[in-house]
């Protein structure tokens, strides 16, 4: 494989701290913990137990650093073919793959450690699954073999929701997987926007991202469809399950709208790359905004402040 190991060290030991923390991709990693927050919340009612959420929070974020170590463990010779990647740790030689290698293992026994003693089985067990999944199904299988990739592979981003109504239930409603679903279907749209927009990068390491194998417009096509699939997808949580109610249905109903518009945007310009990377920004702020409605709604305070407003209207 191409930049196995490049042997180069680290000037000192800040560096190497930063090295390793490259390596977890921090910037993934809050969108995974949003989702998984969510959860605990719709789980408890609103009134989630701090403890609780700290761990199961910390347990996350250690599994999702985990993965992503092993990622670029495994990708290292893509990575180094690609300029935008070769400055990464173990590309560059700043970091050795056995050396990384112990670290992923490390962060994951780590994490199932914390969710087994503080937390419960299941939701240790879930967590260790995305990581499984994520590097056996994903980067293994999916990644460099099919354009349906990301589809399938979506699955490990769109655990951290099982992991979190886990860690407060020890079981699993439809809602978790009502919010695995919402995750499932938003990854393609989030996830093909940005494959618009370095397109020409996995083309060059032949990874066959939809873009580079059957084009923009059949990319921006699958894209349009997968949004018209998350959205009413989105309101199952307030009927028929109930998990959450009038606050988060307007919310979703308004970030909707503005979705369903941008992937429209794009559809009439896919080799737009300024409206990709729009819509690929705004994924984000999607899922965000619609994990901070779902926290708000299922708060007492909300209940209540929606009570006196039907008594006061009646």
């Amino acid at each position: 494989m191409i930049g196995t190991d490049v042997v180069r060290r680290n000037e000192n030991f800040l560096q190497v701290v930063r090295s390793y923390y490259q390596l977890t991709k921090p910037r993934i990693i809050p969108l995974l913990l949003i989702t998984t927050a969510a959860s605990m919340w719709i789980a408890s009612e609103g009134e989630v137990d701090s403890f609780r959420l700290f761990i199961t929070l910390l347990g996350g974020t250690l599994a999702a650093a985990s993965a992503q170590v092993m990622n670029c463990i495994y990708d290292r010779d893509i990575d180094y073919e690609m300029l935008r990647t070769r400055a990464r740790p173990i590309p560059s030689g700043r970091v050795q793959s056995r050396h990384a290698l112990i670290f992923a293992l490390v962060l994951a026994v780590i994490s199932f450690s914390l969710f087994l003693v503080y937390i419960n089985l299941l939701s240790g067990l879930l967590a260790m699954s995305g990581i499984a999944f994520y590097m056996l199904v994903y980067t293994h299988f999916l990644k460099r073999n099919t354009p349906q990739n990301i589809v399938i592979g979506g699955a490990a981003g769109s655990i951290p929701p099982l992991v979190g109504w886990a860690a407060v239930t020890g079981d699993l409603s439809w809602a978790p997987w009502i919010l695995f679903a919402i995750i499932f279907l938003w990854t393609p749209p989030h996830f093909w926007a940005l494959a618009l927009m370095i397109k020409d990068d996995y083309a060059q390491v032949n990874v066959p991202m939809m873009p580079v194998i059957e084009g923009e417009e059949s990319t921006v096509r699958q894209i349009w469809w997968y949004t018209l699939l998350v959205i009413p997808c989105t309101f199952l949580l307030v009927y028929p399950v109930g998990a959450s109610g009038w606050l988060y249905g307007v919310m979703a109903l308004f970030l909707g709208a503005i979705f369903i518009k941008k992937t429209w945007l794009l559809k009439q310009n896919p080799l737009d790359k300024d409206m990709a990377k729009s819509l690929f920004k705004f994924s984000i702020l999607y899922l965000m905004l619609l994990c901070t409605a779902m926290v708000v709604d299922s708060l007492p305070f909300t209940h209540q402040l929606f009570t006196a407003m039907v008594n006061f209207v009646g």
